[in-house]
């Protein structure tokens, strides 16, 4: 049976959804994956990007809150940002909980934008092989 994981940010708008699109790719066979945030917006255009230029197809993905995921059992919850750590504490249904911060690429103006959205995907996909391969977070 498939470990079932949920990333967690603030607006499920770039690093939970690029994280739930580099864990199916990467481990799909070993994951059910899904990502939400404390607030509903729209998945942001950089983060569409990256994945593409990573070979990731996020572009069905939506904005979610985490109440659709409240009910469920998880055996992984994963907050990528800090505001979603401190807002969700507890996740009621969650084996296990852990905290990953990474900076929001979203934040940075201008002509660094690009490589914000890049380094926090390299940070995601480095967290995330390190965890596949058992390391510890």
């Amino acid at each position: 049976m498939k470990q079932r994981v949920l990333f967690l940010c603030t607006h499920n708008s770039a690093r939970s959804q690029m994280a739930e699109g580099l864990l199916r790719a990467m481990a799909g066979d070993r994951f059910e994956v899904a990502s939400a945030g404390t607030e509903e917006t729209e998945v942001r255009p950089e983060a569409l990007a990256e994945m593409q230029r990573r070979g990731v197809d996020i572009s069905t993905h939506t904005s979610k809150t985490l109440d659709h995921f409240l009910g469920e059992q998880w055996d992984y919850v994963v907050t990528v940002c800090d505001a979603a750590n401190e807002a969700c504490p507890v996740f009621p249904g969650a084996k296990h909980r852990l905290h990953w911060s990474i900076p929001d690429p979203a934040l940075v103006p201008g002509a660094g934008r690009r490589e914000a959205f890049e380094a926090a995907a390299d940070m995601i996909e480095e967290r995330l092989a390190a965890w596949i391969a058992g390391e510890s977070t």
